[in-house]
């Protein structure tokens, strides 16, 4: 790391090397104003009063000799250009700890400009560690500065709370610093091994994360080329399970060796389902046959749609329980994974209901008939998200070589398998080998909601003998991907770089909505690559050994690599 110094003009040959304390005191906000604060406080104070006094007498006065009081004259527009001023500054002044952090920002950025040492200075000290709050195992750390000491103690002591530091401090950084110190000395516990510095924190300020105090680490894997539509892909995986993207890639080449896969998007539609309370169940009747009403349908829509220039509803479908109303909107979401999108949809309808329908008692804008995060049949019938189809046929000899198995053995496998044993288990849109393993790999390295792995990977995996019995046709069906190119996580920098990888790197201004399609179509095709090669693997007796040599602990590489 460069070695920041303050930039300095030339001294006197006489004067005397200022003390390291002097070198390292902070610019104070006050420094930047005219005069000492305390003056600067008098003034504007008095300023404050005299010109809120003279304003209120103007006004009795134009209010007993019934003068406009928009007719103002030059000493009135002084004076509320006074007031103005002195309200803002007063104002302000409570928030100095924000003029702090901006004036200790910019004197930051002079460091950074390399000078050469003065010949009567003493040599430069050591670059400092690139986190203080850290520690270093092989040095002493650095002092924390006087100023985030007091901030510390005071988060630890309950005087701040931990959430408003990025607010009063204005460095999303240093009050990440500042929170992790104080989590350290509350908990007793160092995190020495959660990196601080290296994240851009300000990018995830108001939509992706709060209170942070460091990130994770994760390796990215890349399998591929993934031959999908006639398109190469090479996918990003984020993932900590030995042997699972080097499964995947084998399930790819097996796919490009035989020509690749197809895809087709059957269904585009996000869900919101809220759930509202009537004074009886004939009332709640009478409310959904209004929302189911064809004839209803425009009107919902130009309400709906008004929410954004990509939300169009889609359809309406009710439930009941007893007087409960559980209504499920469906609305295209162009690019984004869509959930505030439509929510904010949702919430037009429902208030322009209660004007027909007063006595209709919203009771939550998510009643669980969406249903989002959670395994459901609604998901697994009706479709959530992107419905995906994926499929393939491999040849019989990529099969015997890539695979190491045959092509009986597979389709044999696959029924007694994902097919009658999760029907055993009572599996709800689990009739796979590990969908869930590449979805949520892709997921996170995406910035998608990897909670949404959940219902993403509803997906019946089916194989089947063609050609006499020589090549296998193998298929995936994913009713409910969850996916979205913009928003959220996406924006983040390393999620960004590997949605570019795969050329779906925000909205598509032509196509809105394609993006996140396409990104939907290459979760179903690494899925397909997947159950592919772990169902080998299954088939040829092969899993344990696999996972011995990809998924234990080993520095020897060329064990590894044998």
């Amino acid at each position: 790391m460069e070695v920041r110094r303050k930039v300095a003009g030339p001294a006197a040959p006489a004067a005397p090397v200022p003390s390291p304390r002097a070198r390292a005191r902070r610019v104070q906000a006050g420094d930047a104003l005219p005069l000492p604060i305390r003056h600067t406080n008098l003034i504007f104070s008095a300023l404050f009063a005299a010109s809120l006094a003279y304003l209120m007498r103007r006004w009795r006065e134009k209010i007993r000799s019934s003068t406009p009081l928009h007719a103002v004259t030059l000493a009135e527009m002084l004076a509320i250009f006074g007031l103005i001023a002195s309200l803002v500054y007063l104002l302000s002044f409570f928030g100095i700890a924000f003029v702090q952090s901006i004036v200790s920002s910019t004197d930051e950025d002079e460091d950074f400009l390399a000078v050469a040492p003065h010949p009567a200075a003493p040599p430069a000290a050591p670059a400092p560690a690139p986190c203080a709050l850290l520690g270093n195992p092989a040095a002493a750390p650095e002092k924390m500065p006087e100023e985030d000491e007091e901030i510390v103690a005071s988060v630890v002591a309950g005087k701040i709370p931990s959430y408003v530091l990025e607010t009063r401090l204005g460095d999303c950084r240093r009050a990440a610093g500042i929170r992790r110190e104080a989590v350290r000395r509350i908990t007793g516990r160092d995190i020495e091994g959660l990196p601080l510095d290296g994240f851009d924190y300000a990018s995830i300020l108001g939509q992706c994360c709060e209170l942070p105090v460091g990130y994770v680490q994760l390796p990215v894997g890349i399998a591929g080329p993934l031959l999908l539509d006639g398109q190469r892909y090479y996918v990003p995986m984020a993932t900590t399970e030995g042997c699972l993207v080097a499964s995947t890639n084998r399930g790819c080449k097996a796919i490009a060796e035989s020509g690749g896969a197809t895809s087709v998007v059957l269904r585009d539609g996000m869900t919101r389902a809220p759930v509202a309370r009537l004074p009886t169940a004939r009332r709640a009747a009478e409310v959904r046959a209004f929302l189911e009403d064809p004839a209803n349908f425009e009107t919902l829509s130009m309400v709906f749609n008004r929410s954004s220039r990509f939300a169009r509803l889609q359809g309406v479908q009710c439930a009941m329980a007893g007087r409960n109303l559980y209504m499920r909107f469906t609305s295209s979401t162009g690019d984004a994974m869509g959930m505030n999108m439509i929510s904010k949809g949702v919430q037009n309808v429902l208030d322009f209901l209660q004007d027909d329908f007063p006595d209709m008692d919203v009771i939550s804008i998510s009643g669980n008939f969406c249903s989002d995060k959670k395994p459901a049949a609604v998901n697994w019938i009706e479709g959530r998200g992107k419905s995906v189809v994926c499929e393939a046929v491999i040849k019989e000899e990529v099969v015997k070589k890539v695979l190491k198995t045959n092509v009986q053995s597979l389709v044999e496998l696959n029924t007694i398998k994902n097919l009658a044993g999760s029907a055993v288990a009572g599996a709800l849109g689990g009739f796979n080998a590990h969908a869930s393993n590449i979805v949520t790999a892709i997921f996170i390295a995406t910035g998608q909601d990897p909670a949404q792995n959940v219902e993403s990977s509803h997906c019946i995996t089916m194989m089947e003998s063609i050609n006499d019995g020589k090549d296998l046709h193998i298929s995936v069906t994913m009713p409910s991907i969850e996916v979205g190119t913009v928003g959220g996580g996406t924006q983040l920098a390393s999620q960004s770089a590997c949605l570019d990888l795969l050329g779906v790197k925000g909205a598509n201004q032509e196509s809105p909505g394609s993006n996140a399609r396409l990104l939907a179509t290459v979760v179903a095709g690494g899925v397909l690559a997947g159950e592919l090669s772990l169902l080998s693997a299954l088939a040829a007796g092969q899993l344990v050994k696999s996972h011995m040599k990809y998924n234990r602990s080993s520095k020897d590489m060329s064990k590894v690599l044998s």
